[in-house]
């Protein structure tokens, strides 16, 4: 008997629940929301996220390639990295606002922990099924979304940011429906399969990614707690 096919609105539904983090899975962010995250916390969030919007974006158009021209993954792909290049046009209003200068953006080094999360997403890049990918990456937006929204709100009500400061969390924390119904279309273009082909991977990949987002939160949390230590 052939098994009928699950709706795309429901496979990712299905996984972005599965993979959903939990209440302790980001130790920055209760800091951030209780106002005692130092300005050096928030300085890193934003000096590691120009290395990841340049890292995904190289990786979402790479994506964009190699899904085909004119295919559902590939419009997908094409729009999240014309959403990276708006996130960045956004970023620098948060850098002010932390203090941070051109020299200090341009002279910080990375840390690996952070880094680990556009690392796999290349590695994606170039492993990846696309509608495998896709599915991963729609199901971890929705973590992601959710982080940036209480961040926003915490960078307004415990440390009076302005709104263009917050900019850049707005604009991951708003809705996309756009976005939205072609996530649909490019899971919608794999199968599902739960022994590894198609979509049925994006699971295994979402996890990863899911991961390698609470290493990146945990390493700023960890690194200021070194500093204070010192």
């Amino acid at each position: 008997m052939t098994r009928q096919r699950r709706p795309a609105e429901e496979i990712i539904a299905a996984t972005a629940a599965e993979l959903a983090p939990g209440p302790h899975d980001n130790r920055l962010l209760p800091l951030v929301e209780a106002g005692t995250a130092p300005l050096s916390a928030l300085a890193g969030l934003a000096l590691e996220q120009r290395h990841i919007i340049a890292s995904d974006r190289r990786a979402f158009a790479f994506l964009a390639e190699r899904s085909g021209p004119g295919s559902a993954c590939a419009a997908f792909f094409g729009t999240l990295a014309e959403g990276e290049t708006l996130a960045l046009g956004r970023l620098g209003a948060y850098e002010r606002a932390c203090g941070l200068t051109p020299e200090a953006v341009g002279q910080y080094l990375p840390r690996a922990g952070c880094q680990a999360y556009p690392a796999y997403v290349s590695w994606l890049a170039l492993n990846g099924e696309p509608p495998s990918v896709a599915l991963a990456l729609t199901a971890n937006f929705a973590a992601w979304g959710g982080y940036c929204a209480r961040i926003g709100a915490a960078l307004r009500t415990r440390y009076g940011f302005a709104d263009e400061a917050c900019g850049f969390f707005d604009f991951f924390a708003g809705p996309a429906p756009e976005l939205e119904q072609r996530a649909v279309a490019a899971v919608a273009a794999g199968s599902d399969d739960a022994h590894g082909e198609g979509v049925g991977s994006g699971a295994h990949y979402g996890r990863l990614l899911q991961t390698y987002e609470s290493m990146f939160w945990n390493t700023l949390a960890d690194a200021d707690a070194d500093a204070d230590a010192d």
